[in-house]
């Protein structure tokens, strides 16, 4: 009863979003309940809907925790794209240049090259903090743009594949993809490694004394400090753990969706992930659900562009209007 009771505020603010943004749409002559029937149910009305929203889950669980993870520490982590991008261009590395090496070995180095090239781009706006206090704000957005330019010389100047119309690599070697759990519609072996990261990450925050020391930076830096904890050394830790896990985040999409570099692999999931982070507000069990809650409202956006010829980019309206509205609850909340 006490989670019902602590949920309602942003249950009756996420209803006033829609409120809002249907209101909007009958403004602009649609249909407004066969848009919201598309977006909430088109995930569920059939198995491909299903596996497609599971498909955005994985990207955005992990881009989420990435983070999340920061947050706890009260860093904002902003460059999950950056180090999703350098993760996509790492495993992409391993998949091209090692194609000779059997998958048992393959999709282990390719994964690991993803999480290395993550952590380590995420280590420079950690290493600026550490060293001399600049804002991890302003260093990872700068180091996004970074990463579109590593990604478009990658794609077109060291693996270009001239087949493609579009700044692409060369595909990677069969044995460093993804195997499949479901045949029909595919669903990729990322899945369980989404899972698994969000069960490590949950138990890494709330069952180990780093992760406890994590929350205490972010809780309270004075009495952290009083209590001997170096909070320096722990915010540059949360943002190369959340560098990591986005990382794992551009393997997973080069190893188990795209099969090559593709410029563009980063999609909208950073904006999302942070609206998913702040909803979730830090907690770690709550941005699987959050996250899947996302992915479904993608899918189902998508569906009613093609069905209704409703703009896509209505649900970045609803997304941002639930934002609103739920920061706006959460200050009604603590009133």
């Amino acid at each position: 009863m006490l989670v019902v009771a602590g949920a309602a505020p942003y249950l009756l603010g996420i209803a006033a979003a829609f409120a809002a943004v249907g209101l909007f749409m009958a403004v602009m002559g649609f249909d407004v309940a066969r848009a919201y029937s598309t977006i909430l149910f088109t995930s569920f009305r059939s198995a491909n809907g299903f596996v497609q929203t599971l498909l955005k889950f994985i990207p955005l669980v992990l881009l989420a925790l990435a983070f999340t993870v920061p947050l706890a520490a009260w860093k904002f982590n902003i460059g999950g794209e950056g180090q999703l991008i350098a993760g996509a261009i790492g495993a992409a590395a391993a998949g091209i240049l090692l194609a000779g090496l059997p998958a048992v070995v393959l999709l282990p180095v390719l994964i690991l090259a993803g999480v290395l090239c993550g952590a380590l781009w995420a280590l420079v706006p950690a290493w600026l903090l550490y060293r001399f206090g600049i804002n991890e704000i302003l260093t990872t957005v700068l180091m996004n743009f970074v990463s579109f330019s590593a990604m478009d010389y990658v794609a077109t100047e060291i693996w270009p594949d001239p087949a493609a119309g579009h700044p692409t690599t060369v595909p990677i070697a069969a044995a460093a993809r993804l195997p499949l759990l479901v045949g029909s519609p595919p669903l990729h072996a990322g899945f369980l490694i989404a899972l698994a990261a969000t069960v490590a990450v949950h138990l890494y925050v709330n069952r180990t004394t780093a992760g406890y020391e994590l929350r205490a930076t972010g809780a309270n830096l004075r009495a952290a400090l009083l209590h001997g904890i170096a909070v320096h050394r722990i915010a540059l830790l949360s943002l190369v753990l959340g560098g990591t896990l986005a990382g794992l985040a551009g393997a997973v999409e080069v190893a188990g969706v795209h099969h090559r570099l593709i410029e563009g692999v980063q999609s909208n999931y950073l904006l999302l992930s942070i609206l998913i982070g702040l909803i979730a507000k830090g907690n770690t069990a709550a941005v699987p659900l959050v996250a899947f809650a996302i992915a479904a409202l993608e899918v189902g956006a998508r569906a009613m562009q093609r069905t209704m010829m409703i703009p896509a980019e209505i649900v970045f309206v609803v997304e941002g209007v639930i934002l609103i509205f739920v920061l706006l609850s959460d200050v009604v909340r603590r009133r």
